[in-house]
């Protein structure tokens, strides 16, 4: 505001009194760099209003999945430059704090059908010669089947997508997806398959195991068989 009214002032003396830019700005502390500079265009403008536009209609949504609805208008942004812009715009997503007695909990849905929710999650273990392998096990929460346990060395969150892509082509497509906060789960090629297939993921709270409860211990179970 000092700076604008610093201006002002400098253009007012040159006007009315018909001073020097160079006496003006004297007059005024101004230093003539000052009152020459021209600030650039604001380039992210556009893409603030845009994701503030996305970030209203879907409040929950944090940058990376308010990204892919944006690479599905065609407008593809630098996960960098996204985080920095939604950052800027205030559109963090914000977590409540809770006391430490509040025993909260996301109730598990009254389930009537297969196919209704499915459940995936990871359970690490290690060969005899020491090398880490991974299980990716996906359970129908209604019927208790496990119609995929994926094992391998590493599981990308692409190749997640494949083995889901595998079952729903034999059994169909589950109204929900239950998953914990892993980066596979949360890359942006999971999130933007998930919006593709119109799919809708169900996060659990970071640490609380026990809202993927069917899954859990199935994990573990189909692993060590």
């Amino acid at each position: 505001m000092e700076l604008v009214g610093g201006r002002q002032d400098v253009a007012f003396a040159m006007e009315k009194y018909r001073l020097s830019e160079r006496h003006a700005c004297e007059l005024n502390g101004l230093d003539r760099s000052t009152y020459r500079y021209e600030p650039e265009p604001d380039r992210n403008a556009q893409l603030r209003a845009r994701l503030t536009e996305l970030a209203r209609q879907r409040p929950r949504f944090g940058y990376r999945r308010l990204g892919v609805l944006l690479e599905k208008d065609g407008e593809v942004v630098n996960h960098k430059r996204l985080l920095r812009v939604y950052q800027e715009a205030g559109l963090a997503v914000r977590r409540r704090e809770r006391k430490r007695l509040a025993r909260d909990r996301v109730g598990m849905p009254v389930l009537t059908r297969p196919n209704q929710e499915w459940s995936i999650d990871f359970v690490s273990d290690a060969l005899a010669n020491g090398r880490a392998i991974r299980s990716l096990t996906v359970l129908d929460d209604f019927t208790k089947e496990s119609p995929a346990i994926e094992v391998d060395t590493s599981l990308s969150g692409l190749r997640v997508t494949r083995v889901l892509d595998r079952v729903m082509a034999e059994r169909g497509k589950p109204d929900g997806l239950r998953l914990d906060n892993g980066p596979e789960f949360t890359s942006r090629c999971f999130i933007a398959w998930a919006e593709q297939r119109g799919v809708p993921l169900i996060y659990i709270q970071p640490g609380k195991p026990v809202q993927n409860s069917y899954v859990e211990p199935s994990a573990s179970v189909g692993l060590s068989m």
